[in-house]
């Protein structure tokens, strides 16, 4: 993939009907926090494929690179992870051009809810204006990544709902 360039909300009230966009259901967990390496397991009927990522380090943008993983290469490198496994649904949600990815945390989680929006340039990303169902950014700082909750720290602020 090479750089990614997105920015992470919290949710201040949910999309009504969220039922009717389209859902992926993941489990993600960790071989290594700092660089980030995670495999992921997109359980969706649509695609269930297993990937291994590596993501660099920046809040804003990082480079990324995803490679893909057959079923038996995905549980044997399972057994190897850090801190959790996270399980989410993510609902994908249209906002003017973009998508709004809503993850909602299960497991040990539960409750804790994220909207993740990618951008194809730095342009894009500055001139976002985000709906009025999103709560505050909380992209700088790394305390909202999914790598962070692996480990089990919690951020200080959640949902507002």
């Amino acid at each position: 993939m090479g750089m990614e360039i997105e920015r992470k909300f919290l949710i201040r009230k949910m999309p009504e009907n969220l039922e009717q966009y389209p859902v992926r259901l993941l489990e993600q967990a960790y071989l290594n926090f700092s660089p980030t390496i995670r495999i992921r397991h997109d359980e969706s009927k649509e695609t269930d494929k297993y990937e291994l990522t590596y993501k660099g380090i920046g809040d804003f943008f990082h480079e990324e690179y995803n490679l893909p993983l057959d079923k038996a290469s995905y549980e044997n490198l399972l057994k190897k992870h850090e801190g959790s496994i996270i399980r989410k649904k993510r609902y994908m949600i249209p906002v003017g051009k973009h998508t709004a990815e809503l993850d909602i945390f299960e497991g040990d989680l539960s409750g804790f809810s994220l909207i993740e929006v990618e951008f194809e340039t730095i342009e894009e990303e500055n001139s976002f204006t985000a709906p009025e169902w999103f709560g505050p950014d909380v992209t700088a700082g790394g305390e909202y990544t999914n790598s962070r909750l692996a480990r089990g720290i919690l951020p200080s602020q959640k949902s507002l709902i």
